[in-house]
């Protein structure tokens, strides 16, 4: 199983981008999904996690502002980020909680997986 992130980049404050991720492997389901950031010399903290039914959570910090959302078919969650600020830069991680199919035909395994990380740079 493999999460590949993409659509960092830098950005006026202001502005948006918006993050995609997506999975793949052989997988079978997929629970929770979600987005953390680790900004330099902070801990990584979580921005927004959505259910696989789409109930959705948000940090205090981004809320009215990220919008996440999922694509159930493609495997694939979304982060649009708007009005960003320059504490919003940071490396942006994907997570996903996923079911993925062994080679022992109908045997499932758990696992947790992250993105590689895109960076995110908010600044004039």
């Amino acid at each position: 199983v493999q999460l590949q992130a993409s659509g960092g980049g830098w950005v006026q404050p202001g502005g948006s981008l918006r993050l995609s991720c997506a999975a793949s492997g052989d997988i079978f389901s997929i629970n929770d999904m979600g987005w953390y950031r680790q900004a330099p010399g902070k801990q990584r903290e979580l921005a927004a996690t959505i259910t696989s039914g789409g109930s959705t959570n948000y940090a205090d910090s981004v809320k009215g502002r990220f919008t996440i959302s999922r694509d159930n078919a493609k495997n694939t969650v979304y982060l649009q980020m708007n009005s960003l600020k320059p504490e919003d830069t940071a490396v942006y991680y994907c997570n996903a909680d996923v079911i993925y199919r062994t080679i022992v035909p109908g045997f499932t395994k758990r696992l947790d997986s992250w993105g590689q990380g895109t960076q995110v740079t908010v600044s004039s």
